[in-house]
């Protein structure tokens, strides 16, 4: 059954508009050109988000990720897919200063990034897109760690030695499983995520794949750009069996602005979604797993688009929208950051526990 279509309008009350600028608005998924233009300074045309729209818009943190695509499970494909994951962290860490009027910070830790946003200053916060990245190079984890990286997405479309994907790919010689979810190696870089403060992303990943990380991860994991399967039947999305075991472990799932993800396909006609579809889809993951398991991200650059959020300049539209529904702001302050800024802090606590434990066995 398709959703109801809900009016919004097209610019946010004032006071809406000041409740969202002054809480800490964070976008847990945001892609980037790549070859780097070095144009994240420019309100560039062609960009959903840059610094300037974030600005404009009022958002105070993004994490944007370095997104590589599937290729080949070979040596030589892993090679040159860990280096270019290095090469764009680099590019996403080059995002910071003050240039046209707008001043960036690169953050790794949740502390950073409300230090960023107390000073009124942009949070830009680095990402993993597919554990491809990684091949079968465990020491890979590390090095994107040290360059910002706070989360790994395990995979994307198509199987890698990690896991297995939601969707696979039969150009790339993928059966519909390759590994029954998690590899050993797989297992095994969740191990060291854990030990490094890096999140484990379930966004892409095959439902076993996602059931098993949710049991194999010490601290929990989050979906950082998925939506609710009950509402819109995608093999992206997570079943409600995927959200119990997530909202069990403490983790979060980002909802994202991805009309194919938000609407059922109408028999007729082009797909659409808005801000009101985005928060159904919100509403439903509070009924069922409570306020702290559910935030937000966009996609931006990577696809997502909604007819009313689609820029880094209209946030204000879902904070709206939320308001609306009758969320109040400490509500509206998880879904934008807070509960997505508890998984970093997550992540960040249990690597220090697993560092003072090894150091306590070398000194013993």
């Amino acid at each position: 059954m398709g959703m109801t279509t809900h009016a919004t309008p097209s610019s946010p009350a004032p006071e809406i508009s000041a409740l969202h600028r002054s809480i800490l608005t964070l976008d847990s998924h945001i892609d980037i050109p790549w070859p780097d233009r070095d144009d994240a300074f420019e309100d560039t045309p062609d960009r959903h988000v840059d610094l300037p729209k974030m600005q404009q818009g009022g958002m105070s943190a993004g994490c944007f990720v370095a997104y590589i695509g599937q290729g080949p499970v070979t040596a030589e494909a892993h090679a040159q897919a860990g280096q270019q994951c290095l090469d764009m962290l680099d590019a996403i860490n080059r995002m910071e200063g003050s240039r046209n009027g707008v001043t960036a910070r690169r953050c790794d830790t949740a502390a950073q990034i409300r230090a960023a946003h107390a000073e009124g200053v942009i949070a830009v916060v680095a990402a993993v897109e597919n554990g491809y990245a990684m091949g079968e190079d465990m020491a890979l984890l590390e090095q994107f760690r040290q360059r910002g990286a706070r989360y790994v997405t395990l995979t994307h479309n198509g199987h890698n030695a990690l896991a297995d994907a939601a969707i696979h790919r039969p150009s790339l010689g993928d059966t519909p499983q390759r590994h029954g979810g998690l590899s050993v190696l797989g297992r095994e870089a969740i191990r060291a995520m854990n030990r490094l403060g890096l999140v484990v992303d379930v966004s892409h990943a095959s439902r076993q794949t996602m059931m098993q990380a949710v049991e194999a991860s010490v601290t929990p994991v989050v979906a950082s750009h998925s939506c609710v399967r009950s509402l819109c039947d995608h093999p992206r999305n997570l079943d409600d069996g995927q959200l119990d075991a997530l909202g069990a472990s403490g983790g979060v799932i980002q909802i994202t602005a991805m009309p194919a993800f938000l609407r059922p396909k109408p028999e007729e006609g082009r797909r659409t979604a808005g801000v009101a579809d985005f928060v159904d889809h919100i509403d439903y993951v509070v009924r069922r797993l409570g306020v702290e398991h559910v935030g937000i991200s966009s996609d931006f650059d990577g696809g997502g688009a909604l007819s009313d959020w689609h820029n880094a300049t209209q946030g204000a539209l879902l904070t709206a929208e939320l308001n609306r529904r009758g969320y109040d702001r400490s509500e509206i302050e998880a879904f934008w950051g807070g509960n997505f800024l508890r998984l970093l802090e997550r992540a960040e606590q249990a690597a220090a526990e697993q560092r003072a434990i090894m150091q306590n066995v070398e000194e013993a």
